[in-house]
């Protein structure tokens, strides 16, 4: 299985100001972590290139063995983003709220991944314009108007790989 690289942020500043940017890991009773004593993981230029150009992504939320969803992606900042749309009791968000560890598929690929709460206004405009973008068919825009409603807001979802090697 081919594995891909990773990139990890480093810097002190970066850090910081990441963690003034609206973050906080989604866990049992909402707790936080604390974004400066941990390093900011990112997916490799691969797997954000197949991320940015692919329509959909398969992800299974938690760490059970439930089968994988098709659900919609975009890169922002060179961030993997994801937003529910129907926010259903059951759905991947709220598994995400009780455990947020889950893994996707990509390019037949399997990787570990944190799901991180994004509050920060700014970045969820950003979002919006890039599912706007990314999502422009006919038959999609209709969807994705409504990702950038305040209920699909609220659950924008920021992916972390867990692995080093990804």
């Amino acid at each position: 299985m081919k594995s891909f690289g990773w990139s990890l942020v480093s810097s002190t500043a970066t850090l910081k100001k990441e963690s003034h940017e609206g973050h906080a890991p989604i866990g049992s009773a909402g707790r936080r972590t604390n974004a400066r004593m941990k390093a900011k993981r990112q997916f490799s230029d691969d797997v954000l290139a197949v991320l940015r150009e692919a329509k959909g992504l398969r992800i299974r939320a938690g760490t059970s063995q439930h089968r994988f969803i098709g659900i919609w992606v975009v890169v922002v900042k060179d961030r993997a983003f994801i937003r529910s749309w129907s926010v259903k009791p059951n759905g991947w968000y709220r598994t995400f709220l009780k455990e947020p560890r889950g893994t996707i598929q990509v390019a037949g690929h399997e990787i570990a991944v944190r799901a991180v709460h994004v509050r920060d206004e700014r970045l969820r405009d950003a979002i919006d314009r890039s599912y706007l973008e990314k999502y422009n068919t006919a038959g999609a825009f209709k969807y994705a108007k409504d990702l950038g409603s305040p209920k699909s807001r609220a659950t924008t979802v920021e992916l972390e790989p867990l692995s080093l090697t990804h």
